[in-house]
């Protein structure tokens, strides 16, 4: 099957290297590699930190901010929904407040 990844420059050009030392087409490597990645035990998660109020961190893996909160917060418990609800009711408080209306 044909596929295209937006994989980084220098991914690329490591796994590029390597196909050729061993004297393999790239897509052979490539896929030599998703196969020992997929075969190889899953990382444990890590697991949630204890903390007194919440932070907002940067994740390691993927750059993002990330909001630490103690494992049995309200929050870790509440549906999608609930989530969102909250989020607008939030945002809603917010806005009022910026408009000078309190209720």
């Amino acid at each position: 099957m044909k596929t295209t990844l937006d994989l980084p420059d220098a991914l690329v050009k490591q796994v590029k290297m390597r196909a050729v030392r061993e004297g393999r087409k790239l897509k052979d490597e490539v896929a030599d590699l998703l196969r020992k990645g997929l075969a190889a035990p899953p990382t444990p998660a890590r697991p949630a930190p204890v903390v007194k109020s919440p932070r907002i961190v940067t994740d390691p893996e993927s750059g993002l901010p990330l909001i630490v909160c103690d494992p049995r917060a309200p929050a870790s418990k509440m549906t999608a929904e609930e989530l969102i609800a909250l989020e607008q009711e939030t945002q809603t408080q917010e806005d009022l407040e910026r408009l000078g209306i309190s209720l």
